[in-house]
């Protein structure tokens, strides 16, 4: 799999997929994360739905992971986001939730007297992209063939 490097971006020539890089690593780490208000409450509509859209965006771009999709039901919240595997995915969700969370009961009191927290604990995520896993471990048993010829 040749990769060609382009400046911050690199791209594998057979699969077309882009991969990132920092200093020390040159990575693709996509994850789609769910999580809900406490109680699942039906809260995240109207202007608090508008502004946590604009709180995400913002504390993605402060944490230079790149938001590559957002979408907000009234009673949980779905990102595609890709994440440097050096900071973490966990640090992020983390900072995004507590500081949307904190903001939000903030700007919207009914946020306060209606739940005792914002959002759960709790939350799903899934990685995303790249080859399905059977290319991915047949790519890797080849090796030992392909390095022999």
């Amino acid at each position: 799999m040749p990769i060609v490097l382009s400046r911050y971006v690199h791209y594998n020539i057979n699969m077309d997929i882009k991969y990132k890089s920092n200093n020390n690593i040159v990575y693709s780490c996509k994850y789609h994360v769910v999580w809900c208000p406490k109680y699942r409450r039906k809260v995240l509509v109207g202007k608090i739905e508008a502004r946590l859209k604009e709180l995400i965006q913002e504390t993605c771009i402060e944490l230079q992971s790149e938001l590559i999709e957002l979408e907000i039901m009234p009673d949980h919240v779905h990102l595609l986001i890709e994440v440097d595997p050096q900071f973490g995915v966990h640090k992020v969700i983390k900072t995004i939730k507590g500081k949307t969370s904190r903001i939000l009961r903030k700007e919207f009191k009914e946020l306060t007297t209606k739940l005792p927290t914002l959002w759960t604990n709790s939350y799903f995520i899934s990685t995303v992209g790249g080859a399905p896993l059977a290319i991915i471990k047949q790519y890797i048993q080849s090796q030992k063939i392909s390095e022999r010829r």
